[in-house]
């Protein structure tokens, strides 16, 4: 269980390891097979005691193919945004801002793949042209009303949403995305969150004269994206097993955090970083 962790502690050890970390001039080279890199990037690795190996949490990123999408057409694909370095990142302050044990090596796995059920936490992003197939659409609801968790990250605009919609109705024809009031454990389970954060793209992060912040991202059907969403699928005993990020892109908060100082402290430090975490704690304590 990830022990409850105070803000100032996140803002403090994130600025400490920004520094650190901005010290890394080039990324590491590594080698690809089936899609999947295995470089690093300059982060860090760090020992698993060879007892617990099996305890451990494993950042699990699916991977699918899109045959076609609602209104946009072919294409799809979008599973490797942000990857790999968000999927580091993440794992990394994981392992240093709480108590939990993380797996230094995220995974990439689809959603057929018999391994699926040894992890109860699987990140789907961009989900916004994705087409499930009948495997995919069987598998996953096994793997959700067993006990899975899944989120569902960086998607923006209507229309997208409407895609995801249908597609997480073939998997749940009984159940429809629920928005998630601020007042939910989600939102408080480990840093205490005033309100729902938006996270934009690193190049679409805007800041006013006035000292306002937020987004210029912006959707091809002319749809408001201003406002985030944090929607659910929940199973019969009311536990969240789907969370929908909409509207935000926490993988880029994670993935972008050493690129740019205010882009850090801004979504980075204050948005994605306890966003993640707190979905994290509620999907492994629930």
């Amino acid at each position: 269980m990830i022990a409850r962790t105070p803000s100032r502690k996140l803002v403090l050890g994130l600025a400490v390891l920004a520094m650190l970390l901005s010290g890394v001039a080039a990324a590491q080279r590594g080698w690809w097979r089936d899609g999947i890199s295995s470089e690093r990037n300059g982060v860090p690795d760090w020992e698993v005691d060879e007892d617990f190996k099996g305890d451990l949490f494993t950042f699990v990123r699916i991977r699918y193919e899109s045959y076609g999408g609602r209104g946009r057409g072919r294409g799809g694909g979008g599973w490797r945004t942000d990857y790999r370095d968000s999927d580091l990142n993440f794992s990394l302050r994981l392992q240093q801002l709480t108590t939990l044990k993380v797996n230094p090596e995220p995974k990439v796995l689809e959603l057929t793949d018999e391994e699926l059920f040894d992890y109860p936490f699987i990140y789907i992003i961009e989900p916004g042209s994705l087409m499930f197939n009948e495997a995919e659409v069987a598998a996953l609801r096994r793997y959700c009303l067993n006990g899975g968790f899944l989120m569902v990250d960086d998607f923006w605009g209507d229309s997208q949403y409407d895609n995801l919609r249908q597609e997480l109705q073939r998997v749940f024809p009984d159940r429809t995305p629920q928005e998630v009031p601020l007042s939910h454990e989600i939102f408080h389970c480990v840093y205490d969150l005033k309100e729902k954060p938006q996270v934009p793209a690193i190049n679409a992060a805007r800041r006013g004269y006035d000292g306002s912040i937020g987004t210029w991202e912006q959707t091809w059907d002319g749809s408001d994206n201003s406002i985030p969403h944090y929607r659910a699928i929940y199973d019969d005993e009311d536990r969240i097993m789907v969370f929908i990020c909409h509207n935000t892109d926490l993988g880029d908060g994670w993935e972008r955090e050493g690129e740019d100082q205010w882009y850090f402290e801004e979504f980075s430090v204050k948005k994605a970083y306890p966003m993640g975490i707190n979905i994290v704690t509620y999907a492994m304590t629930h």
